[in-house]
């Protein structure tokens, strides 16, 4: 019994976890609500399973999130199954379907694809630092690690030192022993404020991983269970760059004692030691010859050849420092008859040149520090425009500056920003990580926010960061207006949108790739909006990542800048700003803990987002904050107060009049609302009203302006077959699934047609009608393959797989009912996958 027990407990905690944060998607909602099935089902004695066990006279069972509720969960099943042979092949079941939700159903999906390969390309001039890749050849070679630990080395030394070049550089010598790939990422460790939350960087490695979007859940905890599942077992080298401290690199360990680690911090990692083995190595700076020998390559033999002891003194002048070198090396370069003495007398002190003294003590280094003279000569020698612009992208710290950014930070053309921004990476002041993506090094853009504070002033720099923040929005306002369309928004930035005619179909789907490309500096805008003050730009900027955060998720970052973005809307709402937008903020933050699985987080911004649309008269926002809190309660298992949240939001609806905001939505938002209404009721045993209301939902949506609404026509008949198939009527299931089917494949809705030939096939498999069940799998398998849904694919192939099939154990249904040419509704199933579970059903 313990064994099974155990097995039973890790799913009923999975699919728990995952019921709030959607993670799973349409199949973790089924296998929540399997579960709360089974736990409903027998009645022998009442159990304490969330809001009480399902005994004779007690309450229906609420989600178990806590560690008792769900242990409690779990023994009531195994002991179930132990009395019921029948119970026990459900039980099974149900645990075999909850392992395609939880994380270890990926490793096997994900090794499938390309292995990883994320690291940087390795500078051509690269120079020394042998001594690195030979310790570490070393350290793979040893025994006696901690075990199950990677091999963990820790570079360290001063901000320029090449540590980010070293251990990129070493990755690449050894990647041959390292065939499962690759990874790499920027931790921005530089100050506890930049530095990147491993759960942002676990979603990044999660993505390369190639773990699909539903399966990525935003709690970290599940994030960090999920990486260690995917590298166990295999041989990769990750490289953490610039990291802050401890506890920012040790989630973002692989499992598998056959990984490499290479990190670099300007810290000494102590922790690493005790639970890694981890080993330090402090870089120094090159030595004389190494560094003539990287000027060297950088400037070219020619122009080194006869002018040895110049050389020599510029190589001294910058202390071996190799990022002095490069930005001293990339100027002499571009500046053919620029003499090597000079240099060196600059970077010796003694030729500071105009405002060289001056701006020496500026950021409190001291004014021989070789990484700063460097930057001075070759600031100095910028032509006025490209200094503006390099000064005015330093103002603010984003992730990366594209030619969109500087343009907006220096109000010049893109034409000009990109040829500037071209410049200054030729002398080496930024660095081109993508096709036209610039960064700083850190050190870099501190001197270069320094020179911005002292030549231009606070009154420049806060206008420089308003105009990239309107910028970034106008952008994201475009793009997700391409992704969602037909939502309703807030905010005067999408008052002159409109689509084309005649819209590629794929436009959509390319609007969400560029939003997410976007992303971090999208979350920083709304940032330096916030800090600034610009309360107006901060929450309209929050509206605009709606559609990127509701179908990708990221919700840390979510978190992060809703609530900047809560505040800056209730500031901006006693300003005489838009009151509205505090209840739209709101409910998206919601939306966000939801996803983290913070129930009562969740709740309490949703009860808050309905006073404040209240308060102000917003009726269509008011109704939206209930209608979400309504689904909130779906996903706990509260269908009674669900179901009140969604009658009490049609009530909201009621008030809108005539010509007011919302009211063309209103028909729309009614059948929404029906239908949630009807899976709500259906969860309570309730068929026969579910079933009215789903009809109700069904007709609405057919007599919607423009010929209807066919997509949620067929995710009506959807929950239709799934109410019918609940209550025992396999034919009447059928009825509805035939018409679910045909309405999704005219439509075009592939994912949303894999799911229905999915359920149908559960009901052939019911009606005992096995040809037919494997069809529809069949039929199944081909279309996630053909959308690259790779876990969904292995799991219906799993199923195909089996010996008999899939599990006959309910056997054929006998209960009678009409043919299945039968014409209205009889069928469907909502679940949100496409974001009518947001803020924007009842909404309109």
């Amino acid at each position: 019994m313990e064994p099974f027990m155990g097995v039973v407990l890790q799913a009923v905690g999975t699919v728990a976890s995952g019921a709030l944060s959607g993670a799973g998607g349409e199949m973790g909602r089924r296998t929540s609500e399997s579960l709360f099935g089974l736990l409903n089902r027998a009645r022998p004695e009442p159990v304490a399973v969330g809001a009480g066990g399902r005994g004779s006279g007690s309450p229906a069972p609420t989600l178990p999130v806590t560690e008792a509720e769900q242990r409690a969960a779990a023994l009531w099943l195994t002991e179930l199954a132990c009395s019921s042979p029948e119970f026990a092949r459900e039980v099974t079941r149900w645990v075999d379907e909850a392992a395609w939700v939880g994380p270890r159903a990926v490793p096997a999906v994900t090794g499938r694809v390309a292995p990883p390969r994320t690291l940087p390309p390795v500078t051509s001039v690269f120079t020394d630092r042998e001594d690195v890749t030979e310790t570490v050849t070393r350290l793979l070679e040893e025994t006696g690690r901690p075990q199950g630990a990677p091999t963990v080395v820790v570079l360290t030394g001063p901000g320029g030192i090449g540590k980010s070049a070293a251990a990129v550089n070493c990755a690449h010598l050894l990647l041959e022993r390292f065939p499962d790939g690759a990874l790499h990422v920027d931790l921005a460790g530089d100050s506890a404020d930049t530095a990147l939350s491993p759960s942002e960087a676990l979603a990044r490695f999660l993505d390369r991983l190639g773990v699909p979007s539903a399966m990525a859940s935003g709690d970290e905890a599940r994030q960090r269970d999920l990486y260690r599942d995917c590298t166990a077992g295999r041989r990769m080298v990750v490289v953490l760059d610039n990291a802050h401290s401890d506890a920012q690199v040790m989630p973002l360990l692989p499992a598998s004692p056959d990984c490499l680690v290479l990190v670099t911090s300007r810290r000494r990692l102590d922790r690493l030691v005790a639970a890694t083995g981890a080993r330090h190595l402090t870089l120094p700076p090159l030595s004389t010859e190494d560094s003539v020998r990287l000027l060297t390559r950088i400037v070219g033999q020619e122009r080194t050849a006869d002018a040895e002891t110049g050389v020599r003194a510029v190589a001294e002048g910058t202390g071996g420092i190799p990022l002095a070198l490069c930005t001293t090396g990339a100027r002499l370069a571009v500046r053919e008859h620029l003499a090597w003495e000079r240099v060196a007398r600059q970077l010796s002190g003694r030729d500071a040149g105009d405002g060289g003294e001056g701006a020496a003590m500026r950021d409190g280094t001291p004014e021989d520090d070789p990484v700063r003279l460097a930057h001075d000569g070759a600031y100095r020698e910028l032509a006025p425009r490209c200094a503006a612009l390099y000064r005015a992208i330093a103002v603010w710290p984003w992730p990366t500056v594209t030619v969109r950014c500087a343009a907006h930070a220096a109000d010049v053309g893109e034409s000009e920003a990109r040829v500037l921004l071209e410049q200054l990476a030729d002398v080496h002041l930024l660095e081109e990580v993508a096709e036209e993506r610039y960064r700083f090094h850190d050190v870099a853009r501190a001197l270069a926010h320094d020179l911005a504070a002292a030549e231009d002033g606070h009154g420049r720099m806060a206008a420089a960061v308003r105009r990239v923040a309107v910028g970034q929005l106008r952008f994201a306002a475009g793009a997700d207006f391409r992704v969602m369309p037909g939502r309703w928004r807030l905010g005067p930035a999408y008052a002159p949108l409109s689509l084309p005619e005649h819209r590629d179909p794929a436009d959509g789907r390319r609007a969400l790739a560029e939003l997410r490309q976007e992303r971090e500096n999208l979350a920083a805008a709304v940032r330096a909006a916030a800090h600034h003050g610009f309360d107006d730009l901060a929450w309209q900027l929050c509206e605009a990542m709606w559609g990127l955060h509701l179908r990708l998720g990221f919700h840390e970052q979510w978190v992060d800048t809703h609530l900047l973005g809560v505040a800056a809307a209730r500031r901006a709402a006693a300003e005489f700003g838009d009151r509205r937008a505090v209840g739209r903020v709101l409910v998206q933050l919601a939306f966000a803990h939801m996803g983290l699985g913070r129930a009562a987080e969740a709740e309490q911004a949703l009860t808050e987002a309905a006073a404040a649309d209240e308060s102000c008269g917003h009726h269509r926002g008011q109704a939206s904050a209930v209608e979400a809190l309504g689904l909130l309660h779906l996903k706990q298992w509260r269908w009674a107060e669900a179901e009140q949240c969604f009658e009490r939001a049609g009530g909201v609806l009621a008030r809108i009049g005539q010509g007011e905001e919302g009211w063309k939505d209103l028909p729309r938002a009614r059948a929404l609302l029906d239908h949630h209404t009807g899976r709500a009721q259906a969860r309570q045993g309730r068929f026969a009203e579910a079933v009215g209301r789903l009809n109700a939902a069904l007709v609405q949506f057919r007599e919607l302006p423009d010929g209807g609404d066919r997509y949620n026509e067929g995710r009506v008949y959807m929950s239709l077959g799934e109410t019918h198939l609940e209550a025992g009527d396999t034919h009447l299931a059928l009825v509805c699934l035939d018409k679910a089917v045909d309405t999704m494949t005219g439509e075009g809705a592939e994912p949303q047609l894999a799911l229905a030939l999915e359920l149908r096939a559960r009901c052939h498999q019911r009606a005992g009608e096995p040809e037919e069940e494997q069809e529809d799998l069949r039929a199944a398998a081909l279309l996630y393959e053909q959308g690259g849904d790779r876990l969904a694919l292995t799991r219906v192939r799993a199923l195909l797989a089996e010996p008999d099939g899939p599990d006959r154990s309910d056997g054929p249904d006998r209960s009678d009912g009409p043919d299945r040419s039968d014409g209205l509704a009889r069928s469907d199933r909502s679940d949100g996958a496409d974001g009518s579970d947001g803020p924007d059903g009842a909404g309109g």
